[in-house]
């Protein structure tokens, strides 16, 4: 799935306005909603999926009960988007996405869950995808991962086991930034 950085930048380019922040009747700004924007999101990256692929495209896949993918941040979670082969142990993509403004205790909770998936659950790469317009996500992101460091155990979080990418703004495409930018 070496092409996965390359569908996210084109399918991302398509994710028009309204589903980047959807406008609110009788509210003057619109909103982030993340769930509007991972549909259109998922819309885009399945028009673009190579029909000849393994690999299938799938978007919040519960994990509830998974017999074999449990316990460590694992348990009851449902990953945005997940690239593998329904059935067997062949996983290659697992994607979290959040709006800019997201809360850090919502970001915390997603970085523990990408960690747990690249750790426990075999998969080959894991994204953190941010949506819109921030500043300074990446050192408050560093932050959280330095918390959950020196606790006499292995840290829940480790952003060497996460790509973070940023879609800026609609008819644009993510790109992948540096955790230390």
């Amino acid at each position: 799935m070496d092409a996965f950085a390359t569908l996210l930048q084109e399918a991302t380019q398509r994710v028009g306005e309204t589903y980047f922040q959807l406008p609110v009747a009788g509210q003057e700004d619109p909103i982030y909603r993340e769930r509007v924007y991972c549909y259109e999101l998922y819309h885009q990256l399945r028009t673009l999926w190579p029909p000849d692929s393994r690999y299938s495209l799938c978007g919040e896949v519960d994990k509830m009960n998974h017999p074999l993918i449990r316990g460590n941040n694992l348990d009851d979670t449902k990953p945005d988007f997940l690239v593998h082969v329904p059935g067997r142990l062949e996983n290659a993509v697992v994607m979290e996405v959040k709006p800019a403004n997201a809360r850090p205790d919502r970001i915390e909770k997603d970085l523990k869950t990408l960690t747990a998936y690249r750790r426990l659950a075999g998969y080959a790469a894991a994204y953190l995808l941010v949506y819109g317009h921030f500043d300074d996500l990446a050192r408050g992101v560093r932050d959280v991962e330095a918390a959950h460091v020196g606790r006499g155990q292995e840290a829940e979080i480790d952003l060497s086991l996460i790509d973070l990418w940023h879609h800026e703004a609609p008819g644009s495409p993510a790109y992948s930034v540096a955790w230390d930018s």
